[in-house]
């Protein structure tokens, strides 16, 4: 739980020293005018990028050749200091830093405007040419973060967090470091967009087998783009840069004043938002003169920016001047507070880049793997991260690995897995009953899940009160990519109906490859793309009585492959056995007895007479797909190679043939289908796009029942499970079809647009939903749907109305509350 805590978090990176041969180590402190540590400081060689950054007790090392040196120590907030020194004379220093002092010259504004904006128009039209013009490069780069758990509850959701947090090695408050995590790499970057990251080190406290969670691609923060997303689920929107294209729509800007370093002009100037619950910085950022570059910035997202989980995010970032009048960032650190349920956590992300090379040898396709993780990267020493850890360890820090690698030991053992698991694994009736029961062995791991027999009942008038209990057992195979073997099994028994139904069924991997078996017998929906889920059903039937769902039973067997081919083509195969039957209605129970009269068969084209559907029949059928997103980015790890979603749409094509004749199959048809989809579509500050469209024709249609047809996912209910293919106003059976289809949905989210400029709304951070669904069958030409409405988390509130040449089908409309259950 904590870990998925943590993981709403940021993750971004920091900074890596560059070392000599003959070389001495500096250690130093750096401090402001009260004697107080100045956290994070940069500390390099002048025109070099050799350097280093202070911890958070501002201390710091450097490894320096014998001779003089000029140390160049920066922070932001305070004045720049160079600090001359001979090694290996000098091997121990104290640095003080000043709090900056900007002089504002006399301005007379009078109505005029504050002269910052003179100076952000300037980098605003220079913008994109900072953005393109930084050459191909590598570098070094050293990520810490560390998160503390500043508050939590005695108790949560039936938890004893006392005890958890004990295991984790916190205090008796439930306070401490919960994240500590280092990792080195090398990077290699053509800007603005490709970047290939390879792990050099990789060190987490507590576990000496995994990997760390930071990665330096988190830290590609540019401020020279318009928008920054940072990261995933902080907002619903990305940020806006106080330098963007449109920036002065957004921002007010005040010149705090100016300062001299290095030869340069260094303009402060306040950034400050135009409204409230708009992704907005606020804070300084520091110009230089006449080149209009980033020297710096000190920004802070809040509340008011409308992120989520977290209260406050401090973004503080330093540039340093490389060859050729390059700037590239010199550190890089986020700070953050937040909570959420009761547990509050704060902590920090840094990054130190280090060794540039302006001129590197970059190999042909280089960019096709994003990130390259190899054997071995997580067993380096404590010598070596000594000898390379740029940001010193704190003596807290410290005792965190210390302490966190005996736990490590001690949890690794038998004894203490088996007691763990003694606990855990104690049987709890209520708990049972209510949501299942999981054994768990550790130290084999392996699990074992049963599901609770309250949430596994469900009522149709088939089967009238049915247990639909299932059972799961999984072996973890791979614990670095999480592959595991799954054996799965479900009981289905109808008390009305005295029906009983069950299957098994097994998915592993095997090389690159996941098969999977699977046999027996079930009640499925007629509609196999779902009309509705079974709890959804259950509640229309038992308190309206509208059975809208319609079963049949099925007997069946099978077997089914995956593979990844290179370029991330992805193929699949099954082969199946079916024996179809269909099943008449048993009940007609609902809770009140008025509403027994809406009850319709169980056949939906005749509802007043449970007349068979279709007479009980055999398929095999054979299916074959092929899908490509278009994208060859990849991440390489130890044993494997994982493919990355790409930004173009994913193209899939799929064939099925019913065989007739083979173990009696009456089936004899063809289905050829392409689809093409993408969710997702980032529009900037504007929102996302999401469409699928789906076309496919029957090449032969000579035998083939209604469970063969291709079948279209509706909605009849006021709450529904809504999906962006489902259609909100069309029948679930009604239009079903053998012949050529098309259909086509597409789904506008404007993320808060447009309710975060209404003040009683802003804070419910609802997003508004614009859609259009489109269907074409030889039976239904030309039909459509248009919707619009609200979303919140996973509920939103739709009004849809239908259109096109369908007359008993346009015109309807329905307001719709979708529950997205995954």
């Amino acid at each position: 739980m904590l870990k998925s805590v943590i993981a709403t978090f940021v993750v971004t990176g920091f900074f890596v020293t560059y070392t000599y041969a003959q070389s001495y180590q500096l250690t130093g402190q750096i401090r402001d005018e009260q004697g107080q540590p100045v956290p994070f400081a940069s500390i390099y060689k002048a025109s070099t990028t050799i350097g280093t950054a202070a911890n958070s007790e501002g201390i710091f090392q450097l490894q320096l050749p014998p001779g003089e040196h000029e140390l160049l120590v920066r922070a932001v907030g305070y004045q720049q200091v160079a600090q001359q020194l001979t090694v290996p004379s000098d091997t121990s220093i104290t640095i003080t830093l000043h709090t900056e002092s900007y002089l504002l010259a006399e301005v007379v504004i009078g109505n005029g405007e504050d002269p910052a904006y003179a100076i952000i128009r300037h980098a605003i039209r220079e913008r994109r040419k900072h953005l393109n013009e930084t050459s191909p490069y590598t570098a070094k780069v050293y990520i810490k973060g560390m998160q503390r758990l500043l508050q939590a509850p005695k108790k949560f959701l039936g938890f004893d967090v006392d005890q958890v947090a004990q295991e984790i090695g916190l205090d008796s408050n439930r306070t401490g470091i919960v994240y500590l995590s280092e990792s080195e790499s090398r990077i290699t970057v053509r800007p603005p967009d490709n970047f290939h990251e390879e792990m050099i080190s990789s060190k987490f406290s507590g576990n000496n087998r995994g990997f760390s969670f930071n990665r330096a691609a988190d830290l590609k923060l540019n401020f020279y783009e318009n928008h920054q997303p940072i990261i995933e689920g902080l907002s619903p929107r990305p940020f806006v840069s106080p330098i963007a294209d449109n920036a002065l729509s957004y921002y007010r800007y005040r010149l705090l004043g100016t300062t001299e370093e290095n030869g340069l002009t260094i303009n402060k100037i306040q950034v400050i938002p135009r409204r409230k619950a708009e992704p907005l910085y606020s804070g300084d950022i520091y110009i230089i003169d006449e080149s209009w570059r980033i020297y710096g910035v000190n920004l802070q997202l809040t509340k008011g920016s409308s992120i989520n989980i977290l209260d406050t995010l401090g973004i503080q970032q330093e540039f340093i001047p490389l060859e050729h009048q390059q700037w590239q960032p010199s550190s890089i650190r986020f700070d953050f507070v937040g909570g959420l349920l009761g547990f509050r956590i704060g902590g920090y992300f840094a990054a130190v880049y280090s060794d540039y090379n302006l001129q590197p040898d970059i190999k042909k396709n280089r960019f096709n793997e994003t990130l390259r993780i190899t054997e071995g990267v997580n067993k380096r020493d404590s010598a070596y991260w000594a000898e390379n850890r740029p940001l010193l360890l704190t003596e807290e820090e410290e005792l965190d690995y210390i302490r966190k690698d005996s736990i490590q030991r001690r949890r690794e053992s038998k004894e203490y897995l088996d007691s763990v698991d003694s606990r855990a694994n104690r049987f709890k009736p209520l708990g049972f009953l209510a949501a299942g029961y999981t054994y768990r062995n550790r130290a084999q791991r392996w699990r074992l899940s049963l599901d609770g027999p309250a949430t596994s009942l469900l009522f149709n008038s088939v089967e009238g009160l049915a247990l639909n209990y299932g059972a799961q057992y999984i072996k973890q195979v791979d614990t670095i990519l999480n592959r595991s073997f799954t054996l799965y099994g479900n009981a289905r028994y109808g008390f009305a109906n005295k029906r009983f139904n069950g299957y098994l069924g097994t998915s592993f991997p095997w090389g690159k490859s996941t098969f999977g078996l699977y046999g027996g017998s079930s009640v499925q929906d007629l509609n196999d793309r779902g009309s509705l889920p079974p709890l959804f059903n259950t509640i229309s039937t038992t308190f309206f009585g509208r059975n809208y769902m319609k079963v049949y039973e099925r007997a069946f067997g099978g077997a089914s492959w995956q593979y990844t081919l290179p370029a991330n083509v992805k193929v699949s195969a099954s082969a199946m056995w079916e024996n179809r039957l269909w099943l008449p209605n048993s009940t007609d129970y609902t809770f009140w007895e008025r509403n027994k009269r809406y009850i319709t068969s169980n056949n939906p084209f005749i509802p007043d007479e449970d007349l068979p559907l279709f007479a009980e029949n055999q398929a095999f059928k054979v299916s074959l797909g092929v899908s490509y997103d278009f994208g060859t980015r990849y991440e390489t790890y130890p044993n494997r190679r994982i493919y990355l979603p790409s930004k173009w749409p994913t193209l899939s094509i799929n064939y099925t043939k019913g065989i007739p004749g083979i173990f009696g199959s009456d089936a004899d048809y063809d289905l050829l289908t392409a689809r093409l989809h993408k969710t997702q579509i980032g529009m900037g500050l504007y929102g996302h796009l999401s469409f699928d469209v789906i076309a496919g024709t029957f090449l032969n249609a000579k035998q083939l029942y209604y469970t063969d047809y291709r079948h279209f996912n509706g909605t009849r209910t006021l709450i529904s499970d809504q999906q962006l293919s489902t259609f909100l106003l069309l029948d679930y059976y009604q239009h079903s079809t053998t012949e050529n289809f098309v259909e086509a949905h597409g789904e506008y989210n404007l993320s808060t647009l447009l309710t975060s400029k209404v003040p009683l709304l802003r804070k419910l951070k609802l997003q508004e939903i614009i859609g259009l669904h489109y269907l074409n069958t030889n039976e239904v030409s030309h039909y459509g749907e248009a919707h619009f409405g609200l979303q919140w988390q996973n509920l939103r509130v739709i009004y849809a109305r239908s259109f096109g040449a369908e007359p008993g089908l346009r015109g309807k409309d329905a307001i719709r509350i979708g529950l997205r259950l995954f």
